[in-house]
């Protein structure tokens, strides 16, 4: 069945399509990132699969160390082992120059990575979080998955955003509400070079911020110059302490910052 006609169903026939497609896998990897898409995918694997379902996390410069602990919390009250695989993406060049398509070579990176640890532990499929919503988007990870085939689940049962933020919730999964995350490469403008040394000013900068109580946070580094995006209902708490915002930007060498709403980046491209 397409996606297309399976988002004509209701939600419980989506979640019975889901489970079927889980309950005919050996065994299964999940790529995940404790994002609301890929916690609902290693929950529902959990719960079809038992042991024979493995979450895997890559490791690199780019993950802050606040998700991965917060990831490593998540996996292990799903009651889901989490294998955390080191990648090197920041030693291929072409990921370096952070052009529009620096996600492929960061997923490629992963997936070959995670087809390892399913040759070594005999594990039948690798899976990745992609729901139908997904689909409308040029999305250079998703190429990447297709090549070294990588199911999508939630895709393929037509879960769409609003349906896996219902199963978070009727399963008391804590990622329910939590805020759309992205790697520290993206607050780099495309073109600017990715290094070890202006993703770790990043995700210091956005550990600091943090400690004012935001939470829906943006540190774009445009070299001195920093925009900080903040959610809406934010906003007037990040104005309040601009100051505190400035001496803690400064200390990291940005000389001076923007305030600004974060706002969901629009489909760069459709399929």
């Amino acid at each position: 069945m397409s996606t297309e006609l399976a988002l004509l169903d209701e939600y419980p026939t989506r979640l019975a399509r889901l489970r079927a497609q889980l309950d005919a896998l050996p065994s299964l990897a999940i790529a995940f990132s404790g994002g609301v898409d890929s916690s609902v995918l290693l929950h529902a694997a959990r719960a079809r699969l038992g042991e024979r379902a493995l979450g895997v996390i890559a490791d690199s410069a780019s993950l802050p160390r606040r998700e991965l602990e917060l990831a490593r919390a998540a996996a292990s009250r799903i009651g889901v082992e989490l294998l955390v695989i080191a990648t090197q993406e920041l030693a291929d060049p072409r990921y370096q120059a952070n052009g529009a398509d620096r996600c492929y070579f960061c997923k490629h990176a992963l997936f070959e990575a995670m087809m390892r640890v399913c040759r070594e532990r005999g594990i039948a499929h690798a899976a990745f979080g992609e729901i139908a919503d997904d689909l409308a988007l040029l999305r250079h990870g998703a190429r990447a998955a297709r090549e070294f085939g990588v199911i999508a689940p939630l895709s393929a049962a037509g879960f769409t955003k609003d349906d896996v933020r219902r199963y978070a919730r009727e399963h008391g999964l804590e990622c329910a509400d939590k805020p759309a995350s992205a790697c520290l490469a993206s607050r780099l403008p495309t073109g600017t070079a990715v290094s070890r040394e202006r993703l770790a000013r990043i995700e210091d900068c956005e550990n600091a911020l943090r400690d004012l109580g935001l939470r829906v946070l943006r540190v774009r580094d445009h070299g001195e110059f920093a925009r900080v995006e903040v959610g809406q209902d934010e906003f007037q708490r990040a104005s309040a302490v601009s100051a505190s915002i400035a001496r803690r930007l400064a200390a990291a060498g940005f000389a001076r910052f923007e305030l600004a709403l974060y706002r969901a980046p629009a489909a760069p491209a459709q399929r």
